[in-house]
C-alpha cells in the first residue's frame, strides 16, 4: 500500500475530571440550638469519615497525578510513528506505499544487532524473488487523484513476501507554484511516496525520458529487479502483474499493452503503463544520443519503444492485451483477469472500477454510516 483518519472530540467542561480537587466543604445548614446536642456524636463520626475518605482519596489521585506527565510524553512520542506511511504501510499495504529505506538505514540495522546476534537478525530477512518500482506520473493540482490511488493500491491483497518488493511512488517534476509546492510538502511528509524531478512539469515533453533516466541514481543503493511507468487514471492490480512478471527474465525486458504498428506487433506499449527492467533503466538513463538528438519531445510511450529499437535494446517483449486494456464508455468491459484497466478520468469511473473488483467488500457493519 492502507490506514483511517479518526477524529478525537474533546471533552466538555462537564466532562472533565476535577484534577487536584480533593473534597469539598460541606455546606453549613442553620440548625436549632436543641438539634445540636443530638447530632454531635454523628457530625463527630461523620466528620473523622469524611478525614479518612479525604485522605484516601489524596493517596490515590497523587501517583495518578506524577503519571500525567509521563502519558503526554507517551502521547508525543507514539501518536507521529503511528500515522508515518511505514507503519501504514505493513500490513494490507505492506510493500506497496512505503518508504525507501536508506543505506546509512540499513547500516544503522546492521550496528544495533549485538555481535553476532545482530547478523543473524538482517540474515533473517529474506530477498523477495522480484522487486518492482511503480512509478505513477501525475500533476502537483491532483491531489484527490493521488488520493484516490493510494487507497486503490493500499486496498488489493498485497503480493507475498517472499515474491515481491513493490514500490509505489508518485512522479512530478519541478514544482513552481507556491501553494502546490507547500501541499506537496504536506504530502512528502505525511506519505514519503512522493518524487520531484528536475525537469518542467509535462506529459510528452521529456518528464518519461527524465522519470526512466532518474530512477538508476535515485534508487542506486536499492535497485529494483524492474520499473513501471503508468498514469493516475490507470488501475493497476499488483498482485496479478506480479504474477506475470515472476516467470519472466530480469534482463533486456520490455512489457505492457503491446501497440502494433504495420507489420510489427509490438514496436511500443501503449502509455496506460509499461515496465522495462532496471539495466533498461540504466541504459536510458546512460544513453546521450537521446539528448543529444532532442528525442525526447513526442508521444512518449512511442519514443520509447523507438529508443529500445535504435538501441538494440528490450528484446524480451511481452504483450500483456488482453488484460490491460481502456475502460470504454459505457463501463462495462471489465475483465475479472485483469491486470491494468485505463482511461479512469474521473471519479464515477474510479467508483466504477471500485464496484467491480470489489475493493470495498467486507466493510464490517456499524451505525456510523449505511451503504447499501
Amino acid at each position: 500500500m492502507i490506514p483511517s483518519s479518526r477524529t478525537f472530540q474533546p471533552k466538555t467542561s462537564h466532562d472533565q475530571p476535577r484534577v487536584g480537587v480533593i473534597s469539598r466543604r460541606p455546606t453549613r445548614v442553620a440548625r436549632t440550638r436543641k438539634d445540636v446536642p443530638s447530632l454531635h456524636s454523628s457530625r463527630a463520626r461523620a466528620g473523622v469519615s469524611a478525614m479518612k475518605a479525604a485522605s484516601s482519596h489524596a493517596t490515590l489521585h497523587t501517583p495518578y497525578l506524577l503519571l500525567v506527565p509521563l502519558g503526554l510524553l507517551a502521547l508525543l512520542l507514539v501518536l507521529p510513528s503511528l500515522g508515518s506511511s511505514r507503519v501504514r504501510s505493513d500490513g494490507l499495504a505492506g510493500v506497496l506505499c512505503r518508504r525507501p529505506v536508506a543505506a546509512d538505514e540499513h547500516a544503522a540495522a546492521v550496528a544495533s544487532g549485538a555481535g553476532e546476534g545482530g547478523k543473524a537478525a538482517v540474515a533473517s530477512v529474506e530477498r523477495p524473488e522480484l522487486s518492482l518500482l511503480v512509478g505513477v506520473l501525475t500533476t502537483p493540482k491532483r491531489r484527490e487523484r493521488r488520493d484516490i490511488v493510494r487507497l486503490a493500491y493500499a486496498l488489493q491483497p498485497q503480493p507475498a513476501a517472499a515474491a515481491a518488493r513493490v514500490d509505489v511512488r508518485f512522479v512530478l517534476c519541478g514544482v513552481t507554484d507556491p501553494v502546490d509546492a507547500a501541499l506537496v510538502a504536506l504530502e512528502i511528509k505525511r506519505h514519503g511516496d512522493v518524487v520531484v524531478l528536475n525537469c518542467t512539469e509535462n506529459m510528452n515533453d521529456g518528464k518519461t525520458h527524465a522519470y526512466l533516466s532518474s530512477v538508476p541514481r535515485l534508487f542506486a543503493s536499492h535497485p529494483y529487479d524492474y520499473v513501471m511507468k503508468t498514469d493516475d487514471d490507470t488501475y493497476l492490480r499488483v498482485a496479478a502483474l506480479v504474477g506475470e512478471l515472476r516467470g519472466k527474465p530480469r534482463d533486456d525486458v520490455y512489457l505492457g499493452y503491446g501497440f502494433p504498428v504495420g507489420d510489427d506487433p509490438m514496436p511500443f506499449m501503449h502509455g496506460m503503463g509499461y515496465v522495462v527492467s532496471w539495466d533498461v533503466a540504466e541504459w536510458v538513463s546512460g544513453n546521450q544520443e537521446i539528448l543529444r538528438h532532442n528525442d525526447t519531445h513526442g508521444p512518449e510511450d512511442l519514443l520509447v519503444g523507438k529508443w529500445l529499437n535504435i538501441g538494440g535494446r528490450g528484446k524480451n517483449r511481452y504483450d500483456l492485451k488482453p488484460r490491460m486494456y481502456d475502460l470504454n464508455w459505457d463501463m462495462d468491459n471489465f475483465r475479472p483477469d485483469t491486470v491494468a484497466v485505463h482511461m479512469l478520468k474521473d471519479n464515477r469511473r474510479w467508483a466504477a472500477a471500485f464496484r467491480y473488483f470489489n475493493v470495498t467488500a467486507g466493510i464490517e457493519p456499524s451505525n456510523l454510516y449505511h451503504l447499501p
